[in-house]
């Protein structure tokens, strides 16, 4: 079996003050692969994708990246660093605890220029175009709308032309159109993703393969995706489906029934 490009080995994590989130998490990701991440808020979803770009470090067990260990240590080392911030990175659900240049060209031109790679400018002409960014150059990042924000700091890892992108709820702030680029782009662009969503239709065209986390970082389903979107007992106990009660001719039962949504 090939190496897989990232490796989570019996991983925990705790924030301080709170339960421990994960138990002896495994999971193996192959390069091109298209992973959707399932579950309720508090899951650990989130933490789940710091851990995978190294923003967080495992109370227990490991994280691999092409067979090496993401600690403290190998992140020091300044050739692995810097390959690793090219080749993973992370759309937080928030994008404005990424944006911090004076302008939205040097937003975009921030990490290829840190990273020492060639064609910045080129960088930013094509990703400013994609993202309908290209009239917004010189305007500062606050100025923004939340869902031209969103697009900015997508084009800021889009730039990097990174082999494995995290993207926590990507499509929050976005509008339909977009939505449809960045499907498109993603799914054609041969890259692996691990992509964490609410929206169920949403997750049925970004991926193949499903993870589906419950309570407590508890995973309860890694395989294809399709099977787990039809399963509404397993999208229940994930938070993903609900069950109502009903009243017809004077007899009571219940139905499940599952949601498109994204949270705030």
């Amino acid at each position: 079996m090939p190496e897989p490009l990232l490796e989570f080995a019996g991983v925990g994590y705790a924030w301080p003050g709170a339960a421990p989130l994960f138990s002896g998490l495994d999971l193996r990701i192959a390069a091109g692969e298209k992973v959707v991440l399932l579950g309720p808020n508090g899951a650990g979803k989130s933490t789940l994708l710091r851990l995978a770009n190294g923003l967080l470090a495992p109370s227990a067990g490991c994280v691999r990246w092409q067979g090496r260990t993401l600690d403290a240590a190998s992140l020091r080392q300044r050739d692995f660093a810097r390959a690793f911030r090219r080749d993973n990175v992370l759309l937080f659900q928030h994008p404005e605890a990424m944006l911090f240049n004076p302008t939205v060209h040097d937003e975009i031109a921030y990490g290829p220029r840190q990273l020492g790679l060639a064609g910045v400018e080129a960088r930013v002409a094509r990703w400013a175009g994609e993202l309908g960014l290209d009239g917004l150059l010189d305007q500062p990042p606050y100025a923004l709308s939340g869902g031209q924000k969103q697009k900015l700091a997508l084009a800021c890892l889009l730039a990097l032309d990174p082999q494995f992108l995290a993207l926590d709820e990507p499509t929050a702030s976005l509008d339909p159109r977009t939505v449809g680029w960045l499907i498109d782009t993603l799914l054609e662009s041969g890259k692996t993703l691990l992509v964490s969503t609410h929206n169920l239709s949403l997750a049925a065209e970004l991926g193949e393969r499903a993870l589906v986390l419950g309570d407590a970082g508890r995973l309860l389903y890694d395989g294809p995706l399709a099977p787990a979107l039809a399963d509404l007992e397993l999208l229940q106990a994930a938070g993903l489906a609900h069950r109502h009660r009903h009243r017809h001719a004077g007899v009571a039962h219940a139905h499940l029934h599952a949601h498109d949504w994204e949270s705030s």
